[in-house]
């Protein structure tokens, strides 16, 4: 990780950190609004109107894996965008795509590679949404759940309840995640046109199994903070 930093850093100084940010913000504007959106009102059509009616782990499990789903499909091409845009930064200068922005590289990939680009990875990334989701929203709530509902806690529906079960939620959500999540990210930043089998293959024949769990640190460090604004936007619902 440090030593990414350091090449990414000396590369394209403070800008090259940032690169790939007008992607990122469409993804989130795709994918999670999706997800987010879709899970909340799937949410509210299995609670009922006393206050102990409360979906089953199960159910918010299941709802989750959809929402995800769906979200995975609908934010897949700014994701493939996202990855190639943040990978140019580990590229030696002659190797790079160089996309100006967002838009410029939805329009480049879709000319220069054929629309279907923009959909390369679709199946582990929705996998991986589905992983994500379910892990994420469901032990969110399935986590609070346990710390109001244990009196020897002595813990109560406030924002330190909220960032516990939010930071519990963001370690099984990194770990559930961190092998589909590096599979995706191998497959979309893959300059060859190999199938995901063969291309799993030839990961595994150099790296091993290890493969799977690379990264997870900053995934954790990413994930963490960011599960931890779930409380602003859980409060009262």
């Amino acid at each position: 990780m440090a030593q990414m930093f350091r090449h990414v850093f000396r590369a394209d100084g403070m800008r090259g950190l940032y690169k790939g940010l007008s992607a990122a913000m469409l993804r989130q504007g795709t994918y999670s609004t999706t997800r987010f959106g879709v899970y909340e009102t799937l949410k509210e059509r299995f609670t009922g109107k006393t206050v102990d009616s409360q979906p089953s782990v199960g159910v918010l499990i299941l709802i989750s894996s959809f929402s995800g789903f769906l979200g995975g499909i609908a934010g897949n091409p700014a994701d493939v965008l996202n990855v190639r845009m943040q990978h140019d930064a580990a590229l030696p200068v002659a190797e790079r795509r160089n996309y100006k922005h967002a838009l410029d590289g939805l329009l480049r990939m879709s000319r220069e590679e054929g629309w279907n680009t923009l959909w390369r990875g679709v199946w582990p990334n929705s996998v991986r949404a589905t992983l994500m989701t379910a892990s994420q929203l469901a032990s969110y709530d399935s986590f609070k759940r346990l710390l109001l509902g244990t009196p020897s806690l002595g813990m109560h529906d406030d924002l330190t309840t909220h960032f516990t079960a939010s930071f519990a939620a963001g370690f099984v959500a990194t770990t559930v995640c961190s092998p589909v999540d590096v599979i995706k990210t191998r497959v979309m930043s893959a300059k060859t046109k190999s199938s995901l089998g063969a291309l799993l293959v030839d990961i595994y024949r150099k790296e091993g199994l290890s493969f799977a769990f690379k990264g997870w640190v900053p995934s954790f460090i990413r994930l963490g903070p960011r599960k931890s604004v779930l409380p602003l936007y859980q409060i009262d619902h």
